[in-house]
């Protein structure tokens, strides 16, 4: 069932696990995510970010996210990730979106916090949740690209949670996007540093490529979203690849995507597994 990301992730933060969010491409991805979930019996998030939405419209991914939560009796949710403007906001929320986050991290915070406020109330005069981010997770996502994360400051956390009004917030504890040249050194004490004065469902980005003992302890301190991204375009174009090794004269898209799918499914169980919301649906 399509739902949004409020109660699901309010239920997290009070059950001490957290939802899985997972950033799909296609239509492949959509629907591994989706069977991840009802084969763990787990809430997910369905992510797209901007780039994705050029390569497909809003619509197109809101239409595969409720087709395939039509066949599943787990929560399904389908997520902006990295919102990079108010237009994409409110384009997602017509297309059908169940959850919309504006990334203003990159700006000063008086800026960050009076744009985010904006797309908050977008979201919630459609009945929407909305996320924003406080600090930079480093790397890449998307066109936003930061050489080093900057950490979320817990007062100034308070203050943008107040300013905003955001349902959900994402927090930089030493994480980066993309792939990990060497292990990260992650300030697990500010989670529950921010999340004294932000008493709001906290977000975890660049959790690709981290030891699971990490995303345990970060969800342990009080995550109750953990977004992945990249190891699942690294699964899926690897499953790809063996199948089309495997069988190079290969012409029917539909073997070899076969293949990808399978390995985004069995990626986001174990992740599932690791973020602690098996069997929380």
């Amino acid at each position: 069932m399509l739902t949004d990301t409020k109660q699901m992730l309010e239920k997290a933060r009070e059950g001490g696990y957290a939802v899985g969010a997972f950033n799909a491409e296609n239509a492949e991805m959509v629907f591994a995510i989706v069977a991840a979930a009802q084969a763990c019996r787990a809430p997910v998030i369905l992510q797209t970010t901007p780039s994705t939405l050029r390569y497909l419209p809003p619509a197109c991914f809101a239409a595969l996210a409720a087709a395939a939560a039509r066949e599943v009796s787990v929560p399904v949710a389908l997520h902006l990730d990295h919102g990079d403007s108010l237009e994409l906001v409110q384009a997602c929320l017509k297309a059908g979106y169940t959850s919309v986050m504006l990334d203003g991290s990159q700006l000063p915070f008086d800026q960050n916090a009076a744009l985010t406020a904006q797309a908050v109330e977008l979201a919630h005069a459609a009945g929407i949740p909305c996320e924003g981010e406080l600090g930079t997770v480093g790397g890449k996502e998307d066109a936003l690209q930061s050489q080093q994360g900057s950490y979320t400051d817990p007062e100034q956390a308070k203050r943008f949670a107040q300013i905003s009004g955001v349902d959900s917030l994402a927090i930089a504890i030493g994480t980066a996007h993309g792939v990990y040249a060497a292990a990260p050194v992650l300030d697990f004490k500010r989670i529950p540093q921010v999340q004294a004065g932000a008493p709001i469902p906290l977000v975890l980005h660049g959790a690709s490529g981290l030891a699971d003992s990490a995303v345990r302890e970060a969800v342990a301190k009080g995550i109750a979203k953990v977004n992945f991204a990249t190891e699942l375009r690294i699964a899926f174009t690897n499953g790809v690849k063996a199948a089309m090794e495997a069988n190079p004269e290969a012409f029917d898209p539909k073997q070899y995507l076969e293949q990808g799918r399978r390995k985004v499914q069995q990626l986001v169980e174990q992740k599932i597994r690791v973020c602690g919301a098996a069997g929380q649906a």
